[in-house]
């Protein structure tokens, strides 16, 4: 219904004196009452547009015209399905108007402010009205507020009712409807107005109620909607829907009454059978470590209050489908961990896609209910040897080494600090002159820290640092071993730019950020660089494959080339395995949070690479088998 139609029902629906008020004056003494009834009414609306000129400390309405109301953040997989939402107090979606059902519309305002096309902010009649009410009962009863006072009071008053209150309302709304269309008032309050459990504004209320849009309301679901306003708590149908019907039934009979709709559709909507939705104000995630971690990159790029109030639409990189492959695989790789005595009570694992660093998978914990902290981004853990190809990649890169130098594993000690260190291979054996290739796929102690050594380790940080790693790294004589703590979104993504042999761009959990009306905020569209050098990652690579094929890691095989690293440090406190093929790097992690050891034999290529395997069998089945680069297509540095 249009709003000139409105307009015309309501003038024919206000009493006859409002139209007629000259006529009726003086005439006989019935007539005489209503006459000055209708002149004090006059007289009311004339003294508040005198108010309004001396309430100079009231708000500026003028405000509104660019506001925008607080609004709830919307997370999305990268194909676009709903993880969470997020949001302060006002869980809210804002709608234009014309996206609202008509018979929402008609129904608000017939139980709310059916003369609200009629009256420029205030109706004198129902002043009149409620003044008589509150003067009867003593206390106040009935408000006689229009839908743009009511705006005005959400928007800058206090709850508290009083006569200052509502003169301050009448003042303020005579205001806002010198400024402002009526449609844009209306949009502003269905936007704006509570209708209880959290949800504000009709889009969410209806997403709430109903589960559905706004805009595919029907005449029941909006006479039981727009009764929810004057109490949306104790009227709510969740609560009581016995009392939702009744005032349902209030809605329907006034929108007969006025005319807007038919005794046929009054009863007809009567009768239709409505199915309620659920709250869904404050509710958990369906992947709770992803949205936290991209509330976490949210929050340090735009704010806390940005994330919570900004009706931001949140593309995130990860792929449902890998991500509930991920969550299987932790839960069942954990429960066979335990079961083979290796008592890690948590794991990690997270999947990276080289080509744009985007994040695919990832679960920072064995059971989120239980735990609600992130491993994946949050613990720094020790890498042990998964640090290595690090190492050798700086030495590749130097153009003196190649992976078939020759390195020494014999015994040796370097100064650190005030003592010196002897580094140990895990076997404690040592095996004389050895290839940096099988010194690397056997996962020899002694000839890393040689080569970190002979290079010098800040070249080593440099590489970790171009390859996005930023945790802070000291340059003591073990870390060729992994005496550094990292993530194990750290360690994916470091690998995943060897995996795409060299190429780089910023890891992030985020395709696009925008706001409710489609304006981009945030593009993360990738723009790799190419940050290694080419023939000393393809040389790393051909490294790690062979770990894979005989070496500490053959328990991750595959069927198809792919790289990777065991790590195990000290003591057993960490175990890992981060391997990769040209579409995808993952690592995952298992240990304790309280640092113990997860048990004596314990190693990452024994008991994490058949995990890791487990994922990528499943999260490549239908991608093409790709191979590596050789070192023979790219010159030596």
């Amino acid at each position: 219904m249009s709003s000139n139609t409105l307009q015309q029902r309501n003038q024919s629906d206000a009493p006859e004196a409002v139209f007629q008020f000259v006529k009726t004056v003086g005439k006989v003494t019935g007539g005489m009452v209503l006459g000055t009834m209708m002149l004090t009414s006059s007289v009311i609306a004339g003294g508040l547009v005198g108010l309004a000129i001396s309430f100079r400390n009231l708000p500026d309405v003028r405000i509104l015209r660019s506001y925008v109301p607080s609004e709830t953040t919307h997370i999305y997989d990268v194909k676009g399905k709903l993880l969470s939402s997020i949001h302060g107090e006002a869980n809210r979606e804002v709608i234009p108007l014309d996206k609202i059902s008509p018979d929402l519309k008609r129904a608000v305002l017939a139980i709310e402010d059916s003369y609200f096309y009629s009256h420029r902010g205030v109706n004198p009649g129902a002043v009149i009205r409620a003044f008589m009410a509150n003067w009867e009962k003593g206390e106040t009863v009935e408000g006689g507020s229009t839908l743009t006072m009511q705006l005005v009071k959400n928007l800058f008053l206090t709850p508290k009712r009083n006569f200052s209150r509502k003169v301050a309302e009448a003042v303020l709304a005579l205001r806002l409807e010198q400024i402002l269309t009526k449609t844009q008032i209306l949009e502003l309050y269905l936007n704006q107005v509570y209708w209880g459990h959290n949800t504000y504004g009709v889009e969410t209320a209806a997403e709430s109620y109903f589960g559905k849009s706004s805009s595919d309301l029907n005449l029941a679901e909006s006479a039981m909607m727009a009764g929810l306003i004057q109490a949306p708590e104790s009227l709510s149908p969740f609560i009581d829907y016995k009392k939702a019907k009744q005032r349902q039934y209030v809605v329907l009979r006034r929108m007969r009454d006025l005319q807007w709709i038919t005794p046929q559709e009054e009863a007809a909507a009567r009768k239709q059978p409505i199915r309620l939705g659920k709250v869904t104000s404050f509710q958990g995630s369906a992947m709770p470590y992803v949205t936290e971690a991209t509330v976490q990159e949210l929050t340090k790029r735009f704010g806390r209050d940005a994330l919570l109030k900004g009706g931001m639409r949140v593309q995130t990189t990860v792929d449902t489908k890998l991500q509930r492959i991920a969550e299987d695989v932790v839960k069942r790789g954990h429960a066979n961990l335990l079961a083979q005595g290796v008592y890690a009570d948590q794991m990690a694992l997270v999947a990276v896609d080289p080509r744009t660093h985007f994040v695919k998978a990832m679960v920072g914990g064995v059971d989120y209910s239980k735990s609600q902290y992130n491993r994946a981004v949050q613990a720094l853990r020790q890498p042990g040897s998964a640090f290595k190809p690090f190492v050798y990649y700086a030495a590749f890169a130097t153009g003196k080494y190649s992976p078939e130098s020759i390195v020494l594993d014999t015994p040796v000690s370097y100064p650190d600090g005030y003592e010196y260190y002897s580094p140990q291979n895990y076997d404690g054996s040592f095996s004389g002159p050895i290839t940096i290739r099988r010194a690397l796929e056997v996962s020899r102690n002694v000839p890393a820290v040689r080569i970190g050594q002979e290079i010098g380790l800040n070249k080593v940080i440099d590489a970790c640092r171009t390859m996005g790693i930023r945790t802070p790294i000291e340059p003591v004589v073990s870390l060729p071993l992994g005496a550094v703590d990292l993530t194990p979104l750290e360690m994916a993504g470091g690998y995943a730019t060897f995996a795409s042999n060299g190429w780089y761009s910023e890891t992030t959990m985020i395709v696009q950020v925008t706001d409710s009306m489609g304006n981009v905020l945030l593009d993360n569209t990738p723009k790799p660089q190419l940050v290694l050098d080419p023939w000393a990652t393809a040389s790393l690579n051909s490294v790690l494959q062979g770990v894979i094929s005989q070496g500490t890691g053959t328990a991750a095989q595959i069927g198809r080339p792919a790289a990777g690293k065991t790590g195990t440090t000290s003591s057993e406190r960490d175990i890992w395995f981060v391997g990769y093929v040209p579409q995808l790097s993952v690592a995952v992690w298992a240990g304790n949070d309280n640092y113990t050891p997860v048990g004596r034999g314990a190693t990452g290529g024994g008991f994490i690479a058949p995990i890791w395997r487990d994922f990528m069998e499943q999260a490549l089945r239908g991608v093409p088998v790709e191979n590596f680069r050789s070192p023979s297509e790219f010159p030596r540095p």
